[in-house]
Parts: structure tokens; sequence; C-alpha cells
């Protein structure tokens, strides 16, 4: 292949490429409906002008037509009168108007055909505009959709997602996290509560014995939890001495705990 081959096709495929960038399918399209328009005007321009010619056509076939009927009747006259040279010579004039009624004829018939075949491409080509302007109209919503559609990924393309996604996950973890901790904070809470009455269940317990061990050693019937009131009127014995001691020396252990 030669170098001027191989620039050449470089050339027009860069032209190409360049050309189908340029496109924008709505300009086309509309391109495209003025093209089929002007098309549709020199199809009608095209019927119309075959049209007259066909009429022009007709209306030389009539004429031509009649005087060959015409001169059939004179020649059928010359005749009758016995001028038979007149008669031979309005033949002669029926026949050359019958030869081009009979061309006019053929002529005619194409001209009808031609006017009939320009009628359907015209019929045609109206319908095929119709149909191209609705698909036009639906092929730009679908461009126009196709291009935003283009743009919103480009624009969600440029969004870190990752991160993003990292941040949720991050305070996802962290409100767990402060969940966590409310419910170990209510647990406490609920376990501080349980322990008060725990120790006010065990601190009456450790009354009662106390005021039992009272009222065995002063031998008095007084109700549980309430020491004998000392009389200061009787004077104490030397069994009170050793109670008031062991008294005495219970206090100082409980004390010492």
């Amino acid at each position: 292949m030669g170098l001027f081959d191989r620039l050449s096709r470089v050339v027009r495929a860069n032209l190409n490429d360049l050309v189908s960038k340029a496109e924008d399918p709505e300009k086309v399209l509309e391109q495209t409906i003025i093209d089929m328009g002007e098309d549709l005007i020199q199809l009608k321009q095209a019927v119309a002008r075959t049209m007259a010619e066909r009429n022009r056509s007709e209306q030389r076939y009539k004429q031509d037509l009649t005087e060959a009927n015409k001169w059939e009747q004179r020649a059928k006259l010359a005749l009758s009168k016995g001028e038979e040279s007149l008669a031979r010579e309005a033949l002669v004039r029926k026949k050359s108007h019958g030869d081009v009624a009979a061309t006019l004829k053929a002529q005619l018939e194409q001209q009808n055909a031609q006017v009939e075949t320009l009628r359907r491409n015209l019929v045609a080509l109206e319908s095929k505009i119709s149909e191209a302007k609705t698909k036009k109209n639906m092929l730009i919503a679908r461009a126009k959709a196709a291009k935003a559609n283009e743009a919103l990924q480009g624009a969600l393309g440029g969004i870190n997602t990752s991160g993003s996604m990292a941040a949720f996950e991050r305070m996802e973890d962290k409100v767990l996290e402060m969940e966590a901790r409310s419910e170990a904070a209510g647990e406490l809470t609920s376990s501080s509560l349980d322990n008060q009455f725990l120790e006010l269940e065990a601190g009456s317990g450790v009354d009662d014995e106390l005021a039992m061990l009272k009222a065995q050693i002063t031998g008095s019937a007084q109700p549980q939890g309430a020491l004998p009131e000392a009389s200061s009127n009787e004077p104490s014995s030397p069994k009170d001495k050793v109670v008031d001691a062991e008294l005495e020396d219970l206090r100082r252990q409980l004390d010492n705990l």
C-alpha cells in the first residue's frame, strides 16, 4: 500500500471520527426532517409538472381525434358528391390526425402511469415524514435522557463513595458503642439498687439478733430492736458490770471492722 493511500485513509478516518463526535442527534434529526420536507416539495412539483403534461397531451389527443373524425365525415361527404380526389385528400388529413392521436394516446398512457407512481411516492413520503416527526420527538427525548443520565453518572463517579460508606460505618459503630454504654449504666444502676436493699435486709437481721441477745441477757421481754433503759435509781450489780464490759468489747470489735 502506497504512502498516499495510507495517509488518505488516516485523514478520512480522523474526519469521520470528528464528524461522528460532532453529530448532535437533535440537530441531525431536525435537519433530516427539513431535508425530507424539501424532498416532499420537489416531489409535489414533479407531480404537478407531470400532471400538467398529461393534461396537455390529453387535450391534444382529443383535438386530433376530433379532427380525424371530422375529416372522415368530409371524405364521406366528398364521395357522396362524386368528388373522389377531394375525398382522398380528406382521408389523408384524417390519417395524419389519427396517427398523431395514436401517438398522443400512447404518451398519455405513460404519463398517467407516471402520475400514479408519483402520487403513490408522494403519499409514501408524506407518511414517512409524519412517522419521522413522531420518531424524532421520541429519539430527541431519549437522547436528552441519555445525556442527563451520563452527566449524573459522571457526577456520581466523582464522589468518593468508599469514604462516605466508611464514615457511615464509623458513625454506626459509635452509635452501637453509645447504646452499649447506656445499657451498661442501666444495669449498674439496677445492681446498685439491689445491693442497697440487700444491705437493708442484712442490717435488719443483725438488729433483730442484737435485740434478742439483749433480751436474753437482761431477762426482759421488751420488744425486739429496743434496748432496756437503765434506771438511774438502781445500783449496778457485778453482773451488770460484766455485761457492760462485754458490750463495750463488742462495740470496739464492731468499730474495728
